[in-house]
């Protein structure tokens, strides 16, 4: 088992009550841990017990204490937590990459990195950090954004693709992909410049992972970058989803601030009819500054708005213009 062995168990309101009293009573040094119950030292280990319920027991006595106190005590079965037995990589120092924003017609793309360990993980459990879209409202996960970034501290990198600059990137790149790549490597350098000891970082399958590798700096190809399928299920990568989702949904409320109207996410029939105003409002360049035009929604608004996409004009600099291709053919928004 080594010296960082490390057990979990979600334990009922009874079961919590008993644990409580055993580090109480017994011969166990109280010490004070965040977001927990009660937490102790023991025989060459630490308990921590939750406000979530969740008790994490760590050290290299950490079997004995399941064997002999936290089974037949308090749990009064033999069912040990062996999530790091299980899957060790899981706590293991790493950073996690996410985005949010590709499907919402309004707003930019914002990529975030989150950095986990063991240290960290119960902690993000105790606030709840899930996959992003599993967080029911707006309010709720904004909430959670910011009590994580506390705990985090300086341990995250968020990078905020506007829509003018998106603009810019898909004339150059013709490729949504080819964005989200160039967005996770940014996000991964900004936090390894923060973290120059990590050694792993994983994302969700959005393409080959040698898009995010070759877009990757000196320093970023020093590390272990994978990808796979439903990554939200990683502590870090779930972290990285709540903290973009934060960025896009702060982003999405001051440009509808400038406008002086409310944006309305993803990309509905109340999203085009949203943007048919703002065009008849502002023109047909004010979507260069507000959406990604590279949807199909972009060709119905301009449309229904009396415009066509010539009407966009150029973006990019004064040194370097070029123009929107027509809207993506893949049978999708983008």
């Amino acid at each position: 088992m080594g010296s960082n062995a490390s057990f979990t168990s979600l334990l009922d309101a009874e079961q919590q009550t008993r644990l409580a009293k055993v580090l109480r009573d017994g011969n166990y040094r109280l010490v004070d841990v965040p977001y927990t119950t009660v937490a102790a030292d023991g025989e060459a280990c630490r308990i921590a017990l939750y406000n979530s319920g969740k008790c994490c027991i760590q050290g290299k006595g950490a079997r004995t204490f399941v064997e002999f106190v936290l089974e037949p005590e308090i749990l009064r079965t033999a069912r040990l937590g062996y999530e790091e037995l299980l899957d060790p990589a899981r706590f293991e120092p790493h950073l996690g990459v996410d985005e949010s924003g590709k499907g919402d017609f309004f707003g930019p793309l914002v990529i975030a990195a989150a950095y986990v360990d063991r240290e960290l993980i119960p902690v993000f459990d105790d606030l709840g950090v899930r996959d992003s879209k599993k967080i029911a409202s707006d309010r709720r996960l904004l909430e959670t954004a910011a009590a994580l970034r506390q705990r985090l501290g300086v341990r995250y990198a968020v990078v905020a693709i506007s829509p003018r600059r998106y603009n810019e990137l898909y004339a150059k790149m013709r490729s949504v992909n080819t964005i989200l790549a160039w967005g996770h490597a940014r996000a991964l350098e900004n936090a390894l410049e923060k973290l120059p000891g990590c050694k792993r970082a994983i994302s969700d399958q959005f393409g080959s992972a040698s898009l995010v590798t070759r877009a990757l700096l000196q320093r970023g190809r020093q590390i272990e970058f994978v990808q796979y399928h439903k990554a939200e299920s990683d502590p870090a990568v779930a972290a990285a989803s709540i903290l973009a989702r934060e960025g896009f949904l702060l982003a999405l409320r001051r440009i509808g601030e400038t406008y002086k109207t409310i944006l309305p996410k993803g990309a509905s029939g109340m999203t085009r009819s949203a943007a048919v105003e703002l065009v008849k409002q502002h023109g047909p360049q004010v979507l260069l500054e507000t959406v990604k035009c590279h949807f199909k929604t972009t060709d119905e608004v301009l449309a229904a708005a009396g415009h066509t996409r010539a009407d966009l004009g150029a973006v990019g600099t004064a040194r370097s213009r070029s123009y929107l291709p027509p809207a993506a053919t893949d049978g999708g928004n983008s």
